[in-house]
């Protein structure tokens, strides 16, 4: 089966709203004006409930099919946006400084949105959608905070679904996996507490950029000698800050960056090698090494049943030869995997075409995903919840 009809005749209008939300980008949890314009767009749908301030500024609207009581499934699309400046240079970029939808979350929102209008007018389904519009997925933990706030007992929601765009993916097509689809990530900061000195005098000193040197070196061994080669983790340094004079050798260095991991086994060692290589640094050179370590976003683990069922919708939507249904796992973070621990569900891609990566200053979500992304939620809720 193709696309709806009337998705592909929504897609200027729901367009235009992705449009209005790419233009006035908001972060964290900060996304007032978006879940208030999410808000009134339900409320002009003629949803049943529409419930805010879930997880601090979420937003949740039910309708309620015509066919009769039935169990709940919720639908899930982000809101928040990036701390970037935008230079895809497109008539509707955003508005704000520093500010962009550089991960697509305006196409997510306006996607479900356009799928509410749908389901509120046809109905044609037994049982309740929950459309579920979080904020801080980059970063915040949104949906950890709906999930705390009780929306899932609240709506009596027994199943979850999620969307993400991927760019490199052509538009039309969709990719899953079963079990680990995103993975669980981390952040550390190490600061290294030497002692300074003139430059021209090393020998009076114990020279933190030259131990953190060493350390930056010695923690990609955590992946290379520390992990089974077929395991996943990644450990990346991201930030080094040391000293300010060239004549200078300062008193304290500091490194910052992330983990991830697959499996929670993974992520428990790496943060024991972290701690251990640290030790033993401090103890070769005579410094003190702190670690603050901080884990993040559990893995987004896919369910057996609700992943094949998932990829049966995308195949219905785009034919069986454009449903890739053995991708390998993205190392990215996902706050999804919130809402999959609380709840059976999968998480799903659809492509974005030949687009600048996702948290690229020139990143764009591209319109042409719209009918896609509208189709495979109707359809998703439709059949779910069939009489």
């Amino acid at each position: 089966m193709p696309i709806l009809n009337r998705a592909a005749e929504m897609q200027d209008e729901v367009a235009g709203w992705r449009q209005h939300l790419h233009q006035t980008p908001e972060l964290n949890f900060d996304v007032f004006k978006t879940a208030a314009f999410v808000t009134e767009k339900l409320k002009a749908f003629g949803c049943d409930d529409v419930v805010t301030g879930l997880g601090k500024t979420g937003v949740v609207g039910i309708i309620r099919g015509r066919q009769g009581e039935g169990p709940t499934i919720g639908l899930r699309a982000d809101m928040d946006a990036l701390p970037l400046n935008e230079i895809s240079g497109k008539p509707y970029a955003s508005t704000i400084p520093g500010k962009m939808h550089a991960c697509g979350h305006d196409g997510h929102t306006a996607m479900l949105l356009g799928a509410a209008k749908y389901l509120a007018e046809t109905r044609n389904f037994t049982g309740s959608v929950a459309v579920i519009f979080q904020p801080a997925e980059e970063g915040g933990g949104g949906g950890n905070e709906m999930v705390k706030d009780g929306m899932m007992e609240r709506f009596d929601i027994s199943r979850v679904f999620g969307m993400h765009n991927m760019p490199g993916l052509p538009v039309g097509q969709f990719a899953i996996r079963p079990g680990p689809i995103m993975a669980a990530t981390a952040e550390f900061t190490i600061t290294v507490r030497g002692k300074g000195g003139h430059a021209a005098m090393p020998h009076g000193t114990i020279d933190p950029i030259v131990i953190t040197s060493q350390l930056v070196g010695a923690l990609q061994t955590i992946a290379s000698r520390s992990t089974d080669p077929v395991e996943a983790v990644v450990v990346s340094v991201t930030k080094f800050h040391a000293g300010d004079a060239y004549n200078i050798i300062p008193e304290t260095a500091e490194i910052a960056g992330t983990v991830r991991t697959l499996r929670k086994e993974i992520a428990k060692k790496s943060e024991e090698r972290i701690r251990s290589i640290c030790d033993g640094l401090a103890t070769a050179f005579g410094a003190r090494v702190e670690v603050d370590y901080q884990a993040n976003y559990p893995v987004t683990f896919n369910h057996a049943e609700e992943t094949v069922f998932a990829g049966d919708i995308a195949m219905s939507v785009a034919g069986d030869a454009h449903v890739h249904r053995g991708i390998q796992p993205v190392m990215g973070g996902e706050d999804f995997s919130y809402m999959l621990e609380a709840r059976p569900g999968a998480f799903i891609f659809i492509g974005n075409g030949d687009t600048a990566g996702l948290h690229h200053p020139a990143y764009d979500f591209n319109d042409e995903v719209i009918p896609h992304g509208m189709s495979y939620w109707v359809k998703l809720a439709e059949t779910a919840l069939a009489a």
